[in-house]
């Protein structure tokens, strides 16, 4: 009798939860950092199940911590009636040289911090991808598109010369 043997599922590195994709059009990237976020109970569930925007979402320095303004996450369905507040800020977690350095940058001007990402690790723990960024002016935004449509453009001519 041949042993059948289970082949073993690769878990994903991360699950994307949310995506901040206006953010890639807004704002010019400038460094990406991974931070954790400090959850309660309800908003972990509702993490898990997808209830989430970081559509409105930025983080600022507020007395050495680095907090998550303006995310929205949904009130989880089967919470007490002491479930949590959509908008409230989180605390975001970050290694105190990383948090005085992103606080340098942003207070020096000109930078921001938007989250671009929330997703749950291989661990299940819930993570945000921050982008230190600046913002982009309406002609920059339009030069962008110009750009991506000609490299596009040029692609396509190189696949259809090599059939």
């Amino acid at each position: 009798m041949a042993k059948q043997r289970k082949e073993a599922k690769e878990a994903p590195a991360h699950r994307d939860v949310a995506v901040n994709r206006r953010a890639l059009h807004d704002y010019e990237i400038l460094e990406r950092i991974e931070a954790g976020i400090s959850l309660t109970g309800s908003e972990i569930k509702s993490v898990r199940q997808g209830k989430v925007s970081l559509q409105e979402a930025y983080a600022r320095p507020d007395r050495g911590e680095i907090w998550l303004q303006g995310a929205h996450i949904s009130e989880y369905d089967a919470a007490s009636y002491n479930g949590h507040e959509p908008r409230r800020p989180r605390r975001l977690l970050l290694h105190k040289s990383q948090i005085a350095e992103l606080t340098h940058e942003v207070s020096a001007g000109g930078l921001t911090l938007i989250p671009l990402k929330l997703y749950l690790n291989k661990r299940g723990l819930a993570k945000v991808e921050l982008a230190l960024a600046k913002g982009r002016r309406q002609y920059d935004k339009r030069q962008v598109i110009a750009k991506r449509d000609a490299e596009r453009e040029m692609e396509r001519a190189l696949r259809q010369r090599s059939r």
